[in-house]
C-alpha cells in the first residue's frame, strides 16, 4: 500500500489529467444523448411510434463495448470523436426511455389544466410537463452516467482520453513493478467519480422533486 501511494504521489499530475479527461468525455457523451433524447421524447410519448424508437435505442446497448469503438474508428478515425459518439449511444436509451416514462405519468387533469388556461403546446410542455418530468429525467442522467463511467474506459482502445489509459498502460506493461498501480490508479479513478456523480445526481433529484410537488 505504501508503494502504490508514493507511486500515485510522484504523477499526481498525470492521475489528475486523466481524471478531468474522462469527466469531460462522459459529460459530452451524456449531453449529446440529452440534446437527441429529450427533443425525441417529446415528440413521440403519446405516439405508438415510441415503442419502435426505444427498441431502437435498445440495440446500441447490445453491441459490445469494444466492436462499437472499433466500428467508428473507421469513419471517424482514432481518439476524441468516436469516443464520444460510443458514449453517446450507450446513453441515449436511459436517457429516452426515462424522458418518455416521466412526460407518460404526468396527470393529465394538470396538462389540460394548463392548456384551459390559454397555455399553446409548447408551453405546455416546458413550463409544465418537463419540470414535473424532470425527476424522472434526472433519475435516466444518474442510471446512464454511471453507466458511461465504467465505458469510457474502453476509449483508451482507440486513443481516447481518461482513465483508461492507466489501466491499459498497467494491462500492456504486466510484469513490471508499476503495472499493477497504472491499473488500480484508473481503476480507483473511475470509482471515485462515480460516487460523486452519483451524489450529485441524488442532490439534484432531491431538489426538482421538491420543486416538482410544490409546483403542482
Amino acid at each position: 500500500m505504501t508503494g502504490f501511494l508514493d507511486y500515485t504521489s510522484g504523477n499526481v499530475d498525470a492521475l489528475l489529467q486523466a481524471t478531468l479527461e474522462h469527466t469531460v468525455l462522459v459529460l459530452q457523451g451524456l449531453g449529446l444523448a440529452v440534446l437527441i433524447g429529450l427533443p425525441l421524447a417529446a415528440l413521440t410519448y403519446r405516439a405508438r411510434s415510441r415503442t419502435a424508437v426505444l427498441a431502437v435505442a435498445g440495440v446500441f446497448l447490445t453491441i459490445p463495448s469494444y466492436a462499437l469503438f472499433g466500428l467508428l474508428i473507421t469513419p471517424l478515425g482514432l481518439g476524441t470523436a468516436p469516443s464520444v459518439v460510443a458514449l453517446t449511444l450507450y446513453a441515449f436509451l436511459p436517457v429516452l426511455r426515462n424522458a418518455i416514462v416521466g412526460l407518460r405519468e404526468i396527470d393529465p387533469a394538470v396538462v389540460e389544466s394548463a392548456r384551459g388556461m390559454g397555455l399553446s403546446r409548447l408551453q405546455v410542455l416546458l413550463r409544465v410537463e418537463l419540470p414535473l418530468a424532470l425527476p424522472v429525467i434526472i433519475t435516466g442522467l444518474r442510471v446512464a452516467a454511471q453507466m458511461l463511467l465504467g465505458i469510457a474506459a474502453i476509449a483508451a482502445a482507440v486513443n481516447g482520453p481518461g482513465l483508461g489509459n492507466l489501466i491499459l498502460q498497467g494491462l500492456s506493461s504486466a510484469g513490471t513493478p508499476f503495472a499493477v498501480y497504472l491499473t488500480l490508479q484508473g481503476v480507483l479513478g473511475i470509482i471515485v467519480l462515480a460516487i460523486l456523480f452519483d451524489l450529485l445526481f441524488a442532490a439534484l433529484n432531491r431538489l426538482t422533486t421538491s420543486r416538482g410537488m410544490i409546483h403542482v
